[in-house]
């Protein structure tokens, strides 16, 4: 593994780290981890390629990095706190982030450490044609899992900002009989 390498796995394992104390959700939750995975993307992903079965072995991964972002944004606790939102990431979102992330970096360990023969009779075996799609894949489960994190936390947001705003428009005291008359007539 090269310096660049090092550095990217750790920052983004700290990226879920930064979240274990509960901060404000702005654009910099978002833009982080994305400008991360985009300088992985633009880096590592050079083909997707698509002989044999590396499309099976990238889908898998693929799917896989689906199933722990979303996880890991459901386990993401999101609270509102007058206009803003506060987002603190759990045990669960934590562990399911490191798991992930260091399963490619352990991979990527493994295979310079002495696994590449098994790798390459495995990706021989499985008719995986050539270590790009081992990289794409790996590539890709990253990115799949912050996007979907992301989204996840996204959605989950816009719901509790939703429902916020619904209690509040519930609770609002009515002063005199002219705020039931007013309503009355809107929904005529």
């Amino acid at each position: 593994m090269t310096t660049t390498d090092w550095i990217t796995d750790i920052a983004l394992l700290l990226v879920v780290f930064r979240q274990l104390r509960e901060g404000r959700l702005d654009a910099k939750s978002y833009l982080i981890p994305l400008g991360i995975v985009a300088f992985v993307a633009h880096s590592y992903l050079n083909t997707v390629p698509t002989a044999g079965n590396d499309l099976v072995l990238i889908g898998t991964l693929v799917a896989v990095g689906a199933a722990l972002g979303i996880a890991g944004g459901v386990y993401t606790r999101i609270r509102k706190n007058g206009t803003h939102l506060f987002i603190k990431a759990g045990a669960v979102s934590a562990a399911l982030w490191v798991l992930g992330m260091g399963a490619r970096m352990g991979f990527q360990l493994w295979v310079d450490h002495g696994g590449a023969d098994d790798v390459g009779r495995f990706s021989v075996a499985h008719q995986i044609t050539t270590q790009d799609a081992w990289v794409a894949a790996f590539v890709l489960m990253a990115l799949t899992e912050v996007v979907t994190r992301l989204g996840t936390i996204y959605l989950r947001g816009r719901i509790a900002l939703r429902e916020r705003q619904g209690q509040e428009q519930e609770q609002e005291p009515t002063l005199d009989g002219r705020g039931a008359a007013v309503a009355a007539d809107r929904t005529v």
